[in-house]
């Protein structure tokens, strides 16, 4: 009888990306929304690489993923995995393998913890491997470090301009998101939100594409991100552009605010079964997930582990001060080029607050996805009136979401009324999912509504009257005009309040 051979486990590692390929290799990446996307293409443009994005997942890819990689992965897994092998399989036929191999590299984050992202590259191999692309190249981006050196071979160089300028296309590229989503459920005009965002990005991308980083030195790059005022001036170019929608927002709809897993929250397309446009097309005003509060979140988890080294390593209160100095940056130069855009972009919440929040239904310390955060900003948007409802998109047999939507338990047991929204997402059950939150934004649309009348009541008022009164105030109906919050959660209900104070001043 002959004897299994024992194979010991290799940890991936891809043959070298050598800077004598950079001229004609091109960087594949994705999985963000195509704002930030298009907005990291110029940023990596600009300092000499050539890249591409990978087109938005669908069900194809996602079982694509489940043929190639492991069938019990999340979703995300699933659908990422299957997208970068069904891009690769489409060039092969056209190419060869051997020349995909050649001129195509892979950049996609990494990370550790109680999390399939952890493991997201070792499907990417066993993936290429059964699809017969076993020598193509794969490089992992950590999401905790500014400066990590050059990949083996030195052609890809994940130094501090080239992750500034990732981060720097993050928060522009929310911003133009965030103000997109305020705009467009209220546009008396379809289709021109859409219109002058995609107008914007690409002149943005012009902007990340032309700046002077590529010719600093490495350590001249943080000066410059800070101090420069190049991306303030372009935001402002973008609000005007913003400005030539017409808008009415005096249409009542109920706000949804969107969490979950990293993933999910943030694409928009197939793999959540395109629940940000779902919702618009349902009559609701979505406030989106930012990929630049997930920024924050790390750097708080960071600045909690060293807190609680202090004492032990000398050096932890040193550390532990750095990031809280770094968070604050973060925050700065968000508001900084938030207020560019008139403050009409949504504010970062506080993570101490954030934390504060959720501690007594999810500890801190475990920082598995998105942690205590989820629990945390649904809290944080029910009792700020930030939203009507929450959907939680959270994928199939995902632990740390499981554990999020156990936690939640609790906390709509204490606030029976909050509006929350869990949706299992496995890629394959649309209706069932759409179903299920249809249900929940059923009674938020009551409750806007029931908002509006009653803020149309309290300020003695009709309809009529508060469009006359708009009509008085032509700067409010401006697309960037920011409506102050003034105790409804409602945009309708908010600019009644607004348009009855000044109409009494």
């Amino acid at each position: 009888m002959e004897t299994a051979k024992l194979e010991h486990y290799l940890a991936y590692k891809p043959q070298p990306f050598t800077r004598a390929e950079r001229d004609r290799v091109t960087i594949l990446f994705g999985g963000l929304h195509w704002r930030v996307e298009r907005l990291i293409q110029g940023a990596m443009g600009n300092l000499g690489y050539r890249s591409q994005v990978l087109p938005t997942a669908t069900r194809e890819d996602l079982l694509t993923g489940r043929e190639l990689a492991d069938i019990g992965q999340c979703c995300p897994t699933s659908f990422t995995t299957g997208n970068l092998a069904n891009v690769l399989r489409r060039e092969t036929q056209q190419r060869g393998a051997k020349e995909v191999a050649s001129n195509y590299v892979y950049v996609t984050a990494g990370a550790c913890g109680a999390c399939r992202f952890g493991q997201y590259h070792q499907s990417y191999e066993l993936a290429l491997r059964n699809a017969g692309l076993d020598s193509f190249r794969m490089f992992l981006l950590a999401q905790n470090g500014l400066e990590q050196g050059a990949a083996e071979g030195g052609g890809l160089e994940l130094n501090l301009p080239f992750t500034l300028g990732a981060i720097w296309a993050v928060i522009v590229g929310d911003l133009i998101q965030d103000v997109e989503y305020q705009i467009r459920p209220y546009e008396v005009n379809p289709g021109d939100t859409e219109r002058v965002a995609k107008e914007s990005i690409e002149y943005l991308h012009g902007i990340f594409d032309r700046s002077p980083v590529s010719g600093m030195a490495k350590w001249s790059a943080p000066l410059w991100y800070v101090g420069t005022r190049r991306f303030v001036d372009a935001l402002r170019e973008v609000r005007r552009r913003f400005d030539q929608i017409e808008v009415d927002r005096l249409r009542v709809k109920p706000v949804v605010k969107i969490t979950g897993e990293f993933y999910l929250q943030t694409v928009e397309g197939e793999p959540n079964y395109n629940i940000h446009r779902w919702l618009e097309s349902e009559g609701a005003e979505v406030y989106p997930a930012a990929i630049t509060i997930w920024l924050d979140y790390l750097m708080r988890l960071a600045g909690q582990d060293y807190a609680d080294h202090i004492g032990i390593d000398r050096h932890a209160r040193l550390k532990a001060g750095a990031i809280k100095a770094g968070q604050g940056l973060l925050r700065w130069t968000y508001n900084r080029m938030r207020k560019a855009l008139a403050d009409l972009p949504h504010e970062m919440p506080d993570q101490r607050e954030i934390r504060t929040l959720a501690a007594p239904y999810y500890h801190s310390r475990l920082n598995g996805g998105e942690g205590d955060m989820l629990i945390g900003k649904a809290l944080w948007a029910y009792h700020h009136k930030k939203a009507h409802m929450t959907c939680e998109l959270s994928p199939y047999s995902c632990m740390p979401n499981t554990m999020s939507v156990g936690a939640m338990a609790a906390v709509t047991g204490k606030y029976p009324d909050m509006l929350y929204a869990p949706l299992e997402i496995k890629g394959d059950a649309e209706v069932h999912a759409l179903s299920r939150c249809q249900m929940i934004l059923t009674e938020a649309k009551r409750r806007a509504q029931r908002e509006f009348e009653d803020t149309l009541k309290v300020n003695g008022i009709t309809l009529e009257r508060a469009r006359e009164l708009l009509e008085s105030f032509p700067e409010m109906k401006r697309a960037t005009y920011r409506v102050p919050r003034l105790g409804a959660a409602g945009t309708a209900a908010n600019l009644v309040h607004h348009l009855a104070a000044r109409a009494r001043s």
